[in-house]
């Protein structure tokens, strides 16, 4: 039935019972109607999808359905066109390879547009959650996956979304152009604009090791997954749809602008996110419901380097990037005071925070209400810097004095039953063999031992939770930094430093440690050797680029961990996490970019890739999406990945005591940048690495 396109409305009907509704909208490819196409209305829940209505499209490409929202149980809506025959193009009669899709949500818009658009967005970010046109998950995977989708693109006119237009994507990302640009490469095959445009889509979007696509969304999902796989392949057919005119090209007639004018290194999209008081991120984590948190080194607006400043504050965005804190201040008290990369959430949604400034641990409840006093928890002066903290599933704490080489065990979360450990006094471990040198980060193995990195060494020291007197000193790269437990209790330790090649470099190596750190380390130390020790690395990671991730595995390893560089992508490793396929993901702090490695289950990775193989472009890893020296990763429920941008300008301002005015404000990087769709959910939990069960 033809519907005028003013017409295009959803209203709750009152025929029948209260439950019907009527959703009319509009399906179009390559920017003009596609007639005679089906389009299906599905519900998506735990298992297969519910099909709730189906229609076939007007010679205009409008649609009218009428549903039982009782029927979608609560479950995201979604809408799916096949087939049909476009109207942009020239006469060349139905189209068997289209298939589109828009994500609705849990309820439907006023209005919905179904184009190439839409059904990018839609896969990019559900790409964990469809297998051809079903879409099935979790609920609260799928809730953020749909949540996501109106960022990228309007439901309504199937143009672009708000937030991929602010400021802070359209013109410093190359997100925009990336999804126009696999629009238009959809666009090409839907309107057949050249005779073999949908064999080529196919050709190039096929899988290592898979069969080729058979439509457009099953062209889109394999891009979406296989991001890294002959991205210039895939861009060459840009000017084999679109050839460019005498003008350059940026004259091609492509039905989506700005496009990419050059090959992307992956095709990856990803949004940046900021406001909530986010500035100079530290620790973050992915709370129970999905909202990211962060510990701000630097508070939104003020005037700081590594040096000094006003202070850090505590920050919180919902799954689609909505600010939760303050726009500004971001949540304050409780102690906190330039708070670093420690952050932890607990199994009872309490937030743990510790400060390099203010030498305290702090706690905050699930909405941001300090449950820590104002000045902390601070062993009545006993804390220098603190670093990493973490928590056991049976509620214990454990935090990292990095400034005094101490470790804070608190017992059940309660303060009143803290105690300082593995302290060392005239060079003896007082605690048996536990001994720690600029301890950074602590996680528990599966084992309920804890590891905790020696950021002044090349160690990790490991020791039963219930008895560190018994601690064993494990090899691996110089500078460790974040640990993360994978599903078969393999620790994986980001090396900021990684492994020096050649005698020469290693002696030199040794020295700058033993002058720039150690003796920055006094007994009595705080935040400011925690800063003199950051620019020491920053300064030898200057003169050594390089970095390296290393194995240990659950029964201990003989000599040096093996360790991994990313095909020479890891550059100055901050963060680690591992996702459901048991893949390493690492922050590269000082290469601004991300790296994904094949783990212990190769069975998960492309084909003939080896455990510690990088899956991410080899040298380049992800780049750009507005990345800057990343100190965090973690992985959703949706399977985004979330990257914790901390520093903006590094000498220019962080590592200059007075900047140039006009500069001063910019030290702190202001944002997550979320990548989607691109890991596998964490279903299990995952002891010591921040994951949950979702």
């Amino acid at each position: 039935m033809r519907v005028p396109f003013l017409a295009f409305t959803l209203v709750a009907l009152t025929v029948g019972h209260a439950s019907a509704q009527q959703l009319l909208g509009k399906v179009n490819g390559g920017g003009g109607p596609i007639a005679t196409s089906t389009v299906t209305l599905w519900a998506a829940g735990e298992g297969a999808p519910t099909k709730l209505s189906e229609t076939s499209t007007g010679d205009d490409g409008a649609f009218r359905l009428q549903f039982d929202t009782e029927k979608a149980g609560g479950g995201v809506l979604y809408l799916t066109a096949k087939g049909g025959e476009p109207k942009i193009g020239g006469s060349h009669g139905p189209n068997p390879a289209i298939a589109l899709m828009t994500t609705l949500g849990t309820t439907a818009p006023k209005e919905a547009t179904i184009n190439e658009l839409t059904t990018v967005a839609s896969v990019w970010t559900g790409a964990q959650f469809l297998k051809g046109e079903a879409l099935s998950g979790h609920a609260l995977g799928l809730k953020i996956a749909a949540g996501n989708v109106p960022n990228l693109v309007d439901l309504t006119t199937g143009g672009w979304g708000t937030v991929v237009q602010d400021p802070l994507n359209s013109t410093q990302t190359t997100s925009l152009a990336v999804l126009n640009t696999l629009g238009g490469l959809l666009a090409g095959c839907i309107t057949r604009v050249q005779a073999d445009a949908c064999e080529r889509l196919f050709a190039a979007s096929t899988p290592p090791g898979k069969s080729a696509p058979t439509d457009t969304l099953t062209a889109a999902q394999a891009i979406a997954l296989h991001p890294w796989n002959q991205p210039a392949k895939l861009f060459a057919l840009l000017d084999h749809f679109y050839p460019a005119g005498r003008e350059g090209p940026g004259s091609r007639a492509v039905p989506f602008r700005p496009y990419l004018l050059f090959a992307p290194g992956t095709w990856t999209i990803a949004l940046r996110y900021a406001g909530g008081g986010l500035n100079g991120l530290g620790g973050i984590g992915i709370d129970g419901d999905g909202n990211a948190w962060a510990a701000n080194n630097q508070m939104a607006g003020s005037q700081s380097t590594m040096f000094g400043g006003i202070g850090g504050t505590l920050s919180a965005l919902a799954p689609n990037g909505r600010p939760i804190s303050p726009m500004t201040t971001g949540f304050t008290g409780g102690g906190v005071d330039f708070p670093g990369w420690g952050l932890t959430i607990a199994g009872d949604g309490k937030v743990w925070v510790t400060s390099i400034g203010g030498k305290t641990i702090s706690v905050f409840d699930k909405t941001g209400k300090p449950l820590s006093p104002s000045t902390g928890y601070n062993l009545n002066g006993q804390l220098g810097g603190m670093q990493g903290v973490n928590t056991t599933p049976d509620g214990d704490v454990w935090a990292l004095d990095s400034s005094k080489s101490q470790i804070v065990h608190i017992p059940k979360g309660d303060p009143a039953q803290a105690r300082i450990l593995c302290r060392t006094v005239d060079d003896k471990p007082v605690d048996g063999t536990c001994q720690v040198k600029g301890p950074f980060h602590v996680a528990f193995d599966l084992q309920g031992r804890v590891l905790v990195s020696n950021s002044n060494s090349n160690t990790v020291t490991r020791f039963p939770a219930n008895d560190p007197g018994k601690a064993e000193e494990l090899k691996v790269g110089y500078s460790p930094h974040a640990i993360a437990i994978d599903s078969q209790g393999n620790a994986w330790v980001a090396n900021v430093l990684g492994e020096p090649s050649i005698k020469e470099k290693l002696d030199l190596l040794r020295m700058k440690l033993r002058s720039s750190l150690e003796s920055k380390l006094k007994p009595a130390g705080g935040g400011d050797e925690t800063v003199e020790k950051f620019i020491a690395l920053v300064r030898i990671i200057e003169e050594f680029p390089g970095g390296s991730v290393s194995m240990i595995r659950p029964d201990g390893n003989h000599g040096t961990a093996p360790s991994f560089d990313g095909g020479g992508s890891i550059s100055g490793p901050w963060g680690i996490t591992v996702d459901g396929n048991d893949h390493v993901w690492v922050a590269n702090g000082f290469g601004k970019t991300l790296t994904q490695l094949c783990g212990v289950r190769t069975e998960t990775c492309p084909p003939g890739f080896k455990t510690g193989d990088p899956i991410s472009p080899p040298k380049t890893g992800y780049a750009g999406k507005g990345m800057q020296f990343l100190t965090g990763v973690v992985v959703d429920p949706a399977g985004n990945v979330w990257a914790a941008n901390n520093i903006d300008l590094m000498d220019e301002v962080c590592l200059t005591k007075t900047p140039d005015e006009t500069l001063s404000t910019r030290c702190g990087g202001n944002a997550f940048v979320v990548f989607f769709g691109l890991a596998k959910p964490v279903r299990t939990p995952v002891i010591g690495s921040q994951m949950r069960r979702w």
